[in-house]
């Protein structure tokens, strides 16, 4: 079954990211419920969250329902089981040089899969994601035959790529849809109003390679959930956004007022407007918001949130109005990007290494800048 045009995340509900109020295991599961109710037919999960406990709470959440009537993404990128965590990097990703060789890339995968897929209660997944990629996965040629096999083995019916954790990773995208762009069915990337940049310049580029694409943080924060910024709100401590820029969601909901007259024009939430916008792109076929409860008596119930995302209506915005909410939320330039950089003369981080050559050219080749 492929991706559909609504999916939900294991990364909500703030027990693996810290994220607003951490719900308990028994609520957790229960927004999954929710969202499989409401008509929400995609689930995505990574391995790493929680060292598999966001599987196994996905499994316990669909156990009994009917497998052909859901699509699984399975991600799969750190090494949790032989890797040492490293302090805020996290876990290694399994193609460091310090666990194994590209000799080791296929059994290293057959395994993870298997776990995942036992602690899932699935058979299969639909669609098998390589999560937060090094350089190695954007170019090692061992790695995406190993990726293949796993699809012919029967582990998977598709594959993706899935950049991050952070922003970045444009052109090191481009490169591997260039040269593996074949093995490719999906990428999940990093898209909404207010970020339009850099995504939006490798969008072309996966449409040309016939790549569906996946966008995540639609909701910006929780900004387009519309309720945070009021008098009474603020984060708790620890809450991953209070690492963010002061005034970063002052400034977020001016521009989202100011988007706000063509969500009223189709009478969208703002929530369901950025998913609308993100689809309005040709290249993208799917939206996989974050959903947060947020601490405080007067915040709105995460399972509302889900059920107002659920009613996604099956309409697009005409190209001049992508345009204009683009030049609203412009953010070029606005933020430090990761992957490959001409700030970097080595790499002393999994997320960032130095620029080359062959990068710059195809930046050239497909009209992207020189600046990165």
């Amino acid at each position: 079954m492929e991706p559909t045009t609504t999916a939900y995340g294991t990364w909500s509900g703030g027990r693996f990211m810290h994220f607003g109020e951490t719900l308990s295991e028994e609520r957790f599961i229960g927004c999954i419920q929710t969202a499989y109710e409401a008509g929400i037919r995609t689930f995505v999960t990574s391995d790493v969250y929680g060292n598999g406990k966001a599987d196994e709470l996905l499994g316990v959440a669909l156990k009994g329902i009917d497998r052909s009537t859901y699509s699984l993404v399975g991600m799969i990128g750190h090494d949790f089981y032989e890797g040492q965590r490293q302090g805020s990097q996290g876990y290694p990703r399994f193609t460091s040089p310090a666990l194994r060789g590209p000799e080791g890339y296929a059994e290293f995968i057959n395994m993870a899969c298997a776990k995942e897929l036992e602690r899932c209660g699935a058979d299969k997944f639909d669609l098998l994601m390589l999560h937060n990629p090094d350089e190695l996965g954007y170019t090692s040629e061992p790695l995406w035959q190993a990726l293949e096999a796993a699809k012919t083995s029967g582990l998977t019916d598709r594959l993706g790529i899935a950049p991050g954790p952070a922003n970045g990773f444009s052109l090191d995208l481009v490169y591997c849809l260039e040269k593996f762009g074949h093995l490719i069915d999906w990428s999940m990337l990093i898209l909404n109003p207010l970020e339009p940049w850099p995504v939006g310049l490798t969008l072309p580029v996966c449409e040309k390679h016939g790549v569906k694409v996946m966008t995540r943080v639609v909701d910006y924060g929780g900004v387009f959930h519309d309720d945070i910024g009021g008098p009474e709100h603020s984060f708790k401590p620890g809450d991953h956004r209070t690492y963010r820029p002061e005034g970063w969601v002052k400034h977020g909901m001016e521009k989202a007022d100011r988007m706000r007259p063509l969500a009223e024009k189709y009478n969208l939430t703002l929530l369901q407007f950025a998913c609308i916008w993100n689809l309005s792109h040709p290249a993208v076929e799917s939206v996989v918001p974050t959903f947060i409860q947020e601490a405080g008596e007067g915040a709105r119930l995460i399972e509302d949130k889900i059920r107002d995302f659920a009613k996604l209506p099956d309409v697009r915005f005409t190209a001049e109005e992508v345009d204009s909410i683009r030049q609203i939320g412009d953010n070029t330039g606005c933020m430090t990007l990761k992957g490959a950089s001409k700030r970097h003369e080595t790499s002393e981080r999994p997320d960032e290494w130095p620029m080359r050559e062959d990068l710059l050219e195809l930046a050239g080749r497909n009209g992207l800048g020189s600046e990165w």
